[in-house]
């Protein structure tokens, strides 16, 4: 609102002065207060800009903050999701060599028991 109403400004001054020809033969007090418009309105554009990136750096921030905090609970998910994994890996490591134990026992005692029937 303040920089369209300052460009409006700086453009009607602008114009202004081509349409009615005022150059160096002005007069100084309509001179000066053209030039002081169009300082005016310089200062909202810039003041205008200044806050343009004051916002864009706020919202640049927020939203690295709540990426950081996506990365975090994505992290903690995949973490989990390993353990529950590595966990899942053991117990079946661990089926498989019980049965492997297992059938080892089973042929022992089938083999000795074959040894003591026939002596």
């Amino acid at each position: 609102e303040h920089r369209e109403r300052a460009l409006g400004l700086a453009l009607f001054c602008t114009q202004w002065r081509e349409r009615w020809g005022i150059m160096a033969d002005a007069s100084k007090e309509v001179v000066q207060k053209l030039q002081l418009a169009e300082e005016q309105a310089a200062a909202i554009i810039d003041t205008a800009r200044k806050n343009r990136v004051a916002m864009l750096k706020q919202a640049k921030d927020a939203a690295e903050e709540d990426l950081k905090a996506f990365r975090v609970e994505v992290e903690a998910k995949h973490q989990k999701d390993i353990a529950a994994k590595k966990s899942t890996d053991i117990a079946a490591d661990l089926t498989v060599a019980t049965q492997k134990e297992l059938e080892e026992v089973r042929k022992d005692y089938e083999s000795n028991k074959q040894k003591e029937l026939e002596e």
